[in-house]
């Protein structure tokens, strides 16, 4: 692909950069595309502008919006298999989840959101306090550039662009340059659809070029997922102009298991809550709090849940997990699993080192630690692999503070026999999203966000519609 998608046009690029896309599997090159330029982004963020200024999409009803995403989401439906094979390409995904995951769940979120579109209260009248009534409404807030990173590549690109396009903005999106391959069939999709030209580009990029989007002045809101470091540094950029931005980061959630849960669920549920994708979410539940009194069985039915993995070719069906999406990103993990074992933990699964059978490619061993405490690095921070850590708590009390012990809020669990207990927990958990007996479960009519560094703002549901419209009141009515 030597071309980018702007404002619904392929057109050459500004420059004669590429961007080689490596499979995490054989390490080889897979595709290469163009690399945009600051003056694509220049080029990208004037279209939106003009086109969100004096276009027709902002002004188009709510019902033919939503008409046409519900086209799109057709659209995307019939190529759901061949983004699953792009995506277990290009980040390295195991072919399951590729398809029930990062294939599937967009099209189910497209439609989702477009019915939350369909009523959604645009508009009321309001008797006025003071005499006459007022009229409220609910109006796009501009050019929107999005930032999406490369775990759930389409998931959080739909995300972002639906809810934006049902409002009515114009949207610049830049996706990783790891995973550049799935946004480049959703260009195709949009092209097909009935969006008018201008209302959205696509440019794929690094850091750099991420930067200069983020602070453009044409620019009216920042939607970013992506680690808290970088989170600060879009804020930051975006203070001085006062640019709305929200922001979806990092986490460190925990599973808080009373002392009445079963450890067998407790292991099936860790698979996803804590596994999902690698580990390589940020919802992912690493941290396994359990009562000290029923500790030995808890890790017992965990190290036997993560001994059974099958890791390797992500194309294979037998698959559970694949390798992680680059070298930097395995060697990140590799170095956090040294330093679980340096600060005295014990890996009773997994340790250091490839999986046997997995000397090419960017792969890590599945681990379990024990005996951690709650101050080490591995307990602390965010690793983005596949490595749970368990810890052992001395009640419910005990446990809720542990699960707040973090910078993070983002995700959680608490599993239980008795439900009502397990919502009693819930409610103190200071976390933007918390599942009962199950990994937290992303619904789409649900606001989804975080608290303290998981970011500012949600998605989904009726919340994250909003985060895209800004309110005018009209008095005297």
């Amino acid at each position: 692909m030597d071309r980018l998608y702007l404002g619904g046009r392929w057109q050459p690029a500004g420059g004669s950069g590429v961007i080689e896309v490596v499979s995490p599997h054989t390490e080889a090159v897979v595709a290469r595309v163009a690399a945009p330029t600051a003056a694509d982004v220049d080029a990208a963020v004037l279209i939106a502008r003009e086109s969100f200024d004096h276009g027709p999409w902002r002004h188009t009803p709510v019902a033919e919006r939503v008409a046409v995403l519900r086209d799109l989401a057709d659209r995307y439906t019939a190529r759901e298999p061949e983004l699953a094979g792009l995506v277990t390409a290009e980040m390295g995904a195991p072919a399951r989840f590729a398809r029930s995951a990062h294939a599937k769940l967009p099209g189910v979120m497209m439609r989702a959101l477009t019915d939350v579109a369909a009523t959604f209260p645009w508009e009321e009248t309001r008797p006025g306090y003071l005499g006459a009534d007022v009229l409220v409404t609910h109006e796009p807030v501009g050019v929107v550039a999005a930032i999406v990173p490369w775990n759930m590549p389409v998931f959080l690109t739909v995300a972002k662009l639906i809810p934006a396009l049902l409002a009515g903005c114009s949207v610049v999106l830049k996706p990783s340059p790891e995973t550049p391959l799935d946004a480049y069939l959703m260009a195709e999709l949009l092209a097909e659809s009935g969006i008018p030209p201008g209302v959205v580009s696509i440019l794929p990029g690094d850091g750099e070029l991420g930067a200069h989007l983020v602070a453009h002045p044409g620019v009216d809101k920042v939607s970013f997922t992506g680690s808290t470091a970088a989170g600060r540094r879009v804020a930051a950029a975006c203070a001085p102009a006062l640019r709305k931005v929200s922001l979806e980061l990092g986490g460190k959630s925990a599973a808080v298991v009373l002392d009445d849960a079963d450890p067998e669920q407790v292991a099936t549920g860790a698979q996803v809550a804590a596994l999902m994708n690698g580990g390589q979410a940020c919802v992912a539940q690493t941290r396994i709090l359990v009562p000290r009194n029923r500790y030995r069985e808890h890790v017992e039915a965990l190290s036997e849940m993560v001994w059974k993995l099958r890791v390797g070719d992500p194309a294979d069906e037998a698959t559970d997990i694949g390798p992680l999406v680059s070298a930097r990103q395995r060697d990140r993990v590799h170095g956090y699993v040294e330093a679980g074992l340096r600060e005295g933990a014990k890996a009773v699964v997994g340790g250091v080192g490839a999986p046997p059978g997995c000397e090419r490619g960017w792969y890590v061993r599945p681990t379990l630690f024990t005996e951690v405490e709650p101050g080490m690095r591995i307990a602390t921070e965010e690793i983005f692999g596949p490595v749970i850590t368990v810890l052992a708590h001395d009640g419910d009390d005990d446990a809720v503070a542990l699960a707040d012990a973090t910078e993070y809020g983002l995700s959680g669990s608490v599993w239980s026999a008795d439900p009502r207990r397990a919502l009693a927990v819930a409610r103190r958990i200071r976390s933007g999203t918390v599942g009962i007996n199950a990994a937290y479960s992303m619904d789409p009519v649900a606001p989804f966000g975080g608290v303290k560094a998981s970011g500012i703002g949600r998605e989904f549901g009726r919340e994250g519609l909003a985060g895209y419209l800004t309110t005018k009141s009209v008095s005297g009515i």
